[in-house]
């Protein structure tokens, strides 16, 4: 009978599916993917579009921040970095598949620019340069009004493939959810090459990576350019998405979204990005069923219950920080624990 997990060689240490039931659950949860919005309805397709743009933009935080130890607050303007070249791009007659990689690099670029005080500062002096370059960015997104369109914004037209054309929601979420699936298996297979290695020895001691060889100056600006990267590609998709962007639709608040996304679903961790996204992204809206729900059974109760919604979504996430401080990944991994071993104990 065999008790526990046991690894042979390094090949199958390293493997994303390790066994035939890991790989049949992940063929279950693809499939899952696919008939969701063919069964949820115009709501859930809405939300899962959000859902996938969110765990993009998050998964490329948690590359500079969560497995390198760089803080960043402006990455809400990296996704305006995208979103503002597709747009561009997309009104001059630059087809949608060159448009986003186009803004995803371009996004890249401006993160290294965002990362260069990092080699000099980190921590909360780090954390405030990169809040500069929000309010500088931002201050183009409303200035620059030949590109940007100013605080008018622009319009975007749908994305398209030949004759086929992504013009509602139902058709953007199977062109956003295969892109999401495919940031997050090379997110999780960066981790497993020097690169990602050395993001990693450079949040636990950057001194001793330097020591043992390990060019930090070059691997911090490239997890500030990969992390930047994925969010140009988060806002490409939000501005096929959403038809319309402002410099409103890239807020301070975003970037802190992001910020706590990674925190409550884990550090260093790609299932953390997915379980920290869905979080934000969800509770919020279950939040507002449950208030409509006091509407219908009381409207005076609204008055009173309504302000509740933002101080319970605040409380569920501090809770997380004291209870869970390695987020919904650890609980995710102890109940995988749990079951993997019953009715053994470990």
């Amino acid at each position: 009978m065999r008790l526990g997990d046991f690894v042979t060689d390094y090949r199958t240490g390293e493997a994303v599916l390790r066994t035939p039931v890991q790989r049949i659950w992940f063929v279950a949860f693809l499939a899952f993917l696919v008939a969701l919005p063919l069964v949820g309805g115009h709501y859930i397709t809405f939300l899962g579009c959000l859902v996938g743009i969110h765990i993009i933009a998050t998964a490329g935080l948690n590359i500079t921040t969560g497995f390198t130890g760089l803080i960043s607050i402006g990455h809400a303007v990296l996704l305006g970095v995208g979103a503002y070249t597709v747009a561009w791009m997309a009104n001059n007659g630059v087809p949608f598949w060159l448009a986003i990689p186009a803004g995803a690099l371009l996004a890249g670029a401006v993160g290294i620019v965002i990362g260069i005080p990092s080699l000099r500062i980190k921590g909360l002096y780090l954390a405030v340069a990169t809040l500069a370059a929000q309010f500088i960015l931002s201050y183009i997104f409303r200035e620059w009004e030949s590109v940007t369109g100013g605080v008018r914004g622009l319009s975007v037209p749908p994305a398209q493939i030949g004759g086929f054309v992504f013009d509602t929601d139902l058709k953007v979420y199977y062109l956003i959810m295969p892109i999401a699936v495919f940031a997050l298996w090379a997110a999780r297979n960066l981790f497993r090459t020097r690169v990602g290695r050395a993001f990693v020895a450079i949040r636990d001691r950057d001194l001793s990576a330097e020591v043992i060889g390990i060019d930090i100056v070059r691997y911090k600006l490239m997890s500030f350019a990969l992390g930047a990267c994925y969010a140009g590609l988060a806002g490409g998709l939000w501005a096929y998405f959403f038809r319309a962007i402002t410099p409103e639709s890239f807020p301070l608040q975003l970037g802190i979204f992001y910020l706590a996304a990674i925190i409550v679903g884990g550090l260093g961790s790609t299932l953390g990005s997915i379980l920290g996204a869905i979080f934000m992204t969800l509770v919020p809206e279950v939040l507002r069923a449950l208030v409509n729900l006091a509407a219908i059974i009381s409207p005076a109760a609204v008055v009173y219950v309504s302000p509740l919604r933002e101080i319970v979504f605040g409380a569920l996430i501090i809770g997380f920080l004291i209870l869970e401080p390695h987020g919904l990944a650890e609980i995710w991994r102890r109940i995988r624990r749990f079951f993997f071993l019953w009715p053994f104990r470990s």
